[in-house]
């Protein structure tokens, strides 16, 4: 980790938290600077199949926030030559799987966790993942059940992803915006001045952002920085939104049918599309 690249790393770090809206600027202090590079480095590092697990339930679908991310990351390891499969439940899964690779995973609390827990195994048996990201995936609280940004127990709509990270063998990345997705176990004790249910689920690196897809635009900026190409420049991140829009999906903030991120318009995250880049000189 070279100092010029320490110092982009920081600098888009600090990009992706600068509106904060649930205290991800705050929270950055707890994390050891360079996390956005080293999560880059685990991603080059990787050779093969690479899980990115996503979908966040709200009212009974999804929302728009971490499915634009998972689409964007997934675009783009495919273009460097890695295997990408997503990894969520339904109705999400139902609406991915008509475009992308998929392992779908069962939506609800186990009626046997040993059973579950063998089924896991034998999926990561069969996928053998290099590397797992798991970004806007709700993360199991100490209390063993999941809960959304306004504390509520949304446990019988959600997909248990969070045993694939236990008992992976391979590196992991969790990128997050609020406190209560997989991956903020690493930073769980400096959780406790946000107003939610915090996860206690931990990962090898911690990604987060004032919205989750930022953090999937942050690392593709840096990866393509690392690389040598503008890979932030190939993603059409509007034309995700209203992909996902058709397949019924909902902003997580308003819980509307918009092609909107967090209640915030899509103009916001293509401005900082455009910063990222030019942080990275990639644009005037």
């Amino acid at each position: 980790m070279t100092p010029a690249l320490l110092a982009l790393s920081r600098t888009l770090e600090d990009m992706l938290v600068r509106r904060n809206p649930r205290g991800m600027k705050e929270l950055q202090a707890a994390l050891s600077p360079g996390y956005l590079l080293r999560a880059v480095n685990l991603i080059q590092q990787a050779r093969g199949t690479v899980l990115i697990a996503t979908g966040f339930p709200v009212v009974g679908t999804f929302e728009t926030d971490g499915p634009v991310g998972a689409i964007a990351l997934y675009e783009t390891l495919e273009h460097i030559g890695l295997t990408p499969v997503l990894v969520c439940g339904r109705p999400l899964s139902t609406e991915l799987a008509k475009r992308y690779r998929l392992h779908e995973i069962s939506v609800g609390k186990p009626d046997c966790l040993a059973e579950h827990r063998a089924g896991v195994a034998a999926a990561l048996a069969q996928l053998k993942p290099a590397l797992i990201i798991a970004i806007e995936r709700p993360g199991l609280a100490k209390n063993g059940h999941y809960h959304n940004m306004r504390g509520e127990d949304i446990s019988a709509g959600t997909a248990r992803f969070d045993t694939f990270i236990e008992l992976a063998d391979c590196p992991s990345i969790g990128i997050g915006d609020g406190g209560n997705e997989i991956g903020m176990g690493n930073v769980y004790e400096h959780l406790a001045k946000l107003d939610i249910v915090p996860a206690a689920t931990c990962v090898d690196e911690l990604v987060i952002a004032d919205v989750s897809n930022w953090a999937a635009h942050g690392l593709i900026a840096l990866l393509g920085y690392v690389r040598g190409e503008d890979l932030l420049a190939q993603i059409d991140m509007v034309a995700m939104l209203e992909y996902l829009s058709a397949g019924n999906s909902v902003d997580g903030v308003t819980r509307r049918n918009e092609i909107t991120e967090d209640g915030l318009a899509p103009d916001i995250g293509l401005t900082l599309i455009q910063d990222l880049r030019a942080a990275c000189s990639f644009t005037p």
